[in-house]
């Protein structure tokens, strides 16, 4: 049976799988659940629902098995298809690289989705918007710290695991829907704006890049200062 996974169009971390399954060369069928500004990703998708708790992409199908989660996901998949790796074999190595994905999945993300509402659309009396951009320069100021931490994890190094890794999906797109929410620019920390250059040019990230550049294009409000 093929595989089959659930995402959508602006969904980070559905997004963070299809790089994998994009990396690793394998054929899948990509379900877009239905999504608007407005009404967010109402209604839901019923296998959706059915099968994450949290009713979020992604979820992901391989015969009988139904995942959500895009870490768990990812784990599996690299289990599955050890070919090319995506984590380091070497147990202290691998728990530094999962805990890398970890911190761009569950600290970077913090002050970033208070940029979200950047991409809604909205009028210049729109309170509830104004109220939300209202917060936005602590939350920029606390994504700047963020990028700090990670330019200090990452160094002198090409990949923040020394070779290509899920942890370098994760980061990546973390700044990539920074640049394209306008948050603070990249080029404060050299290394980690050579980074995202880099990863910028993997075939697997810019076919997803550009796939979130058309998601924005149909479904997104433009974004003052947006550099993606």
């Amino acid at each position: 049976m093929a595989l089959k996974l659930y995402s959508a169009a602006l969904s980070l971390f559905a997004r963070k799988v299809e790089i994998v399954l994009l990396e690793k060369g394998l054929a899948f069928e990509r379900v877009m659940v239905p999504f608007t500004q407005t009404q967010g990703y109402r209604p839901k998708d019923p296998f959706v629902l059915a099968n994450n708790p949290k009713g979020q992409v992604p979820v992901f199908v391989d015969g009988d098995l139904v995942l959500y989660d895009s870490t768990v996901i990812i784990e599996y998949l690299d289990d599955a298809w050890p070919v090319p790796p995506l984590f380091p074999r070497d147990p202290k190595a691998r728990a530094r690289c999962r805990q890398i994905e970890l911190f761009a999945d569950e600290v970077m993300l913090l002050p970033l989705r208070h940029l979200m509402h950047r991409t809604e659309p909205h009028a210049a009396d729109d309170a509830r918007w104004n109220e939300a951009e209202s917060r936005t320069p602590a939350q920029i100021e606390a994504l700047a710290l963020r990028h700090g931490e990670a330019a200090t994890l990452l160094g002198d190094k090409p990949f923040f695991c020394g070779e290509f890794s899920a942890a370098d999906i994760a980061v990546f797109l973390q700044l990539h829907y920074s640049e394209r929410l306008a948050g603070p620019p990249l080029e404060r920390h050299a290394n980690l704006a050579r980074f995202y250059r880099r990863m910028r040019e993997r075939t697997s990230v810019a076919q997803t890049v550009a796939a979130i550049a058309d998601g924005d294009r149909e479904l997104s409000a433009p974004v003052d200062g947006a550099r993606a």
